[in-house]
């Protein structure tokens, strides 16, 4: 079988694969001028084949591609005499011709280029043409300010971190520019997805929703605000614990995330405590779930805050650099013992500065001693979550909540020294 297709000469491998794609994009272009009502067609199904195949043929015909640049200035002067009628009735649509080019170069695609990259040219065009309504729905829901965050994003990722050497700060901060920085661009990376999915998907979203999608983006401020909502019910709900155990357990799938990107040891050490505390976590949603006798949703008012302020990447830079340094402090002082205890203590702030600084910094200690003091601050923070529901809501709706992440707490301690 493999010396019959080795047999088949490339040259017609590419001549029936362009004629193929030519076709099917040719089809979906048809539907898309009868659909819009196009007065003035550019041609048919059959005009785009042979646009497809012409390019094939001028690109092999001439290894110089002098033929082939003829063809694509020749063709750009018929579209342009084309988009000429179409002015003179008004219609300023530059989008057919601009189609037309893109498909006299499958060709060329098809023959140099890798065909992963054909087919995602191909499905590019088809969606173009199939999906104009959902097209103009997303860019006139999308706003303005939204353009100005992901060139915030692609700045800080694109262009500051390449920019940034890769070498430790100093002797006491044993990380590099490139790794602070880093660590900003992956949490600002899933809070960044937590905001978009909050203020795109579930704009009218249940409390459950909100601890799921908050939690991605901190569970501390998920609890807070789930706890705040909780306060002014009428009668308690299996649903505000459920929301805050779920705004716990997305704190533990970005935060295995996130170790597996600095830190691929570690993070195989904490799989198995990490997946351990998620099912468990989902076990008891789904009883909460199960028995909740009523079907009360709430819907916050509070937003996520915007989650790509310079101010706000700034602020975690400089947590990063500070934990850098009370750890390195704290290991030199007081050893294995000492970072589990300053573990503790971080837990009541926030982890993530200080679980991505001991991924990233060059301590001398070993990958049990990194994941106990992990799992320590996961443990205290869950403690701390506990008491703002139980402050915050002062009811009972926050009770099995409140129990099972001090369970989780104990557990943690458990756990880590038996680790240690």
């Amino acid at each position: 079988m493999n010396e019959f297709f080795n047999a088949i000469p490339p040259l017609l491998i590419h001549f029936v694969v362009t004629l193929a794609f030519s076709f099917v994009v040719g089809l979906e272009f048809r539907r898309y001028q009868h659909t819009n009502n196009y007065r003035f067609h550019f041609g048919s199904t059959r005009t785009v084949v042979l646009v497809g195949l012409l390019g094939l043929i001028l690109y092999n015909l001439d290894p110089t591609r002098l033929l082939f640049v003829i063809g694509l200035v020749s063709l750009s002067s018929f579209l342009m005499i084309y988009y000429w009628h179409l002015a003179t009735e008004k219609l300023f649509s530059l989008f057919s011709a601009l189609l037309t080019l893109l498909i006299y170069l499958i060709g060329p695609i098809a023959t140099d280029f890798p065909n992963w990259f054909l087919v995602l040219f191909i499905v590019v065009l088809i969606l173009i043409l199939s999906e104009k309504p959902l097209i103009h729905r997303i860019s006139d829901q999308l706003a303005n300010e939204e353009m100005v965050t992901l060139a915030k994003f692609l700045i800080i990722s694109g262009v500051v971190l390449p920019l940034l050497p890769d070498q430790p700060i100093a002797a006491m901060l044993p990380v590099t520019y490139y790794k602070v920085w880093f660590a900003v661009i992956i949490v600002s990376g899933f809070s960044y997805l937590s905001y978009l999915c909050n203020s795109y998907f579930f704009k009218s979203r249940s409390l459950l929703i909100t601890g799921f999608l908050s939690g991605l983006y901190s569970s501390t401020v998920a609890t807070i605000v789930i706890s705040r909502r909780a306060k002014n019910l009428s009668y308690p709900t299996r649903h505000v614990s459920a929301a805050l155990i779920i705004a716990t357990i997305m704190m533990y799938l970005r935060l295995l995330c996130i170790i597996y990107l600095f830190d691929s040891g570690a993070g195989n050490i904490l799989l198995v405590p990490f997946l351990g505390i998620i099912l468990l976590s989902l076990i008891v949603v789904l009883i909460l779930l199960h028995f909740q006798n009523h079907s009360s949703e709430l819907h916050p008012t509070e937003n996520i805050q915007h989650p790509l302020e310079l101010s706000t990447a700034i602020l975690f830079a400089a947590l990063f650099v500070l934990f850098t340094f009370l750890t390195q402090w704290v290991i030199n002082q007081h050893g294995s013992h000492g970072l589990n205890f300053l573990a503790i203590i971080v837990g009541f702030t926030d982890i993530d500065p200080f679980i991505l600084s001991l991924l990233s910094g060059k301590f001398h200690v070993n990958d049990a001693t990194i994941v106990s003091a992990v799992i320590l601050a996961t443990g205290s923070n869950n403690l701390l979550k506990a008491t703002y529901a139980l402050a915050l809501a002062r009811n009972r709706s926050v009770y099995l909540a409140a129990i099972w992440l001090s369970l989780l707490f104990l557990v943690s301690i458990i756990y880590a020294y038996q680790l240690g």
